[in-house]
């Protein structure tokens, strides 16, 4: 099993000292990852005619995974990057496409990109894509991205995105892991046709039931004997005790990756976070 570091953005005030720092301490201390959750701007929620659900607002900061990965290429050798994840269809393919191959050709290889469909549609409107198709576009851009990482110039007519002969160039090295993330029926059934992995998140009972869903998914497709990656992130709160019991539960359901949470503890510095994760790495091993 792989267990990895979630970057505790929210609770940083945006220091961009604090990603050097947490970033160096999870290679230090032994962690195989960092992973970094995805919001391009914060939300006001107040007053609006269609709700908005999701956890976070204008008042939580968020830097951008792949700008934030590109930096720490450059400083540490051994830790893998994880978009946990990345609101793809809001973006554009071809820019995701480059920019997640120079993350991993900086790094030697160390980039997983974890995509879903987002929940925020203020996000959508001002980045001028449809919120109401991002499920279908999601689909077709997990392809593209295949298509233009193996570096050939390519013909594409897809429902949202034209290439007309062009090339990605430089191309990655490899075929950069796709992991899909979300909570739903279609998420899972978009992970076993396209996934090379499912990223979960929420109360564990609920997300066994759901890993469980997936895998009769990928056995209906003939998937079931293939290499596919499960990653739990542990809750807001959970104390070392709590995350150690969470991470066997994980580990005997047949999971992957294990990303431990910092966040929820009212920690005010990058030291306290490291305080934690030192704790809990030291008695994991």
């Amino acid at each position: 099993m792989e267990i990895g570091v979630v970057y505790p953005q929210i609770e940083l005030s945006g220091d961009p000292h604090a990603v050097r720092a947490i970033g160096l301490a999870t290679e230090k201390l032994g962690y195989d990852y960092l992973l970094m959750f995805d919001h391009v701007a914060g939300a006001v929620r107040q007053n609006r005619t269609q709700p908005l659900f999701g956890p976070y607002s204008e008042k939580d900061p968020f830097h951008d995974p792949l700008v934030s990965f590109g930096f720490l290429a450059g400083i540490t050798e051994r830790i893998g990057f994880a978009t946990g994840v990345l609101v793809l269809p809001q973006r554009q393919t071809l820019l995701v496409a480059r920019q997640a191959t120079d993350v991993d050709l900086y790094s030697g290889g160390r980039l997983r990109l974890g995509v879903a469909a987002g929940w925020n549609y203020v996000e959508y409107q001002a980045l001028g894509q449809d919120f109401a198709t991002r499920g279908k576009r999601l689909d077709e851009q997990i392809e593209l991205l295949r298509k233009l990482w193996r570096g050939d110039a390519l013909k594409f007519d897809g429902g949202f995105d034209q290439v007309d002969n062009a090339a990605l160039n430089p191309a990655p090295k490899r075929m950069i892991p796709i992991w899909c993330g979300g909570g739903s029926e279609p998420a899972y059934r978009r992970a076993a046709r396209l996934g090379d992995g499912f990223v979960f998140s929420g109360p564990l009972d609920k997300i066994l039931t759901g890993w469980g869903q997936l895998q009769s998914f990928l056995e209906e497709r003939g998937r079931s004997g293939e290499p596919f990656g499960a990653e739990y992130i542990l809750s807001e709160g959970a104390s070392v005790e709590d995350a150690l019991e969470v991470l066997h539960r994980w580990q005997d359901a047949g999971g992957t990756h294990f990303a431990v949470r910092t966040m929820g503890h009212g920690f005010t510095s990058p030291e306290q976070h490291i305080d934690f994760l030192s704790d809990f790495r030291a008695r994991s091993a």
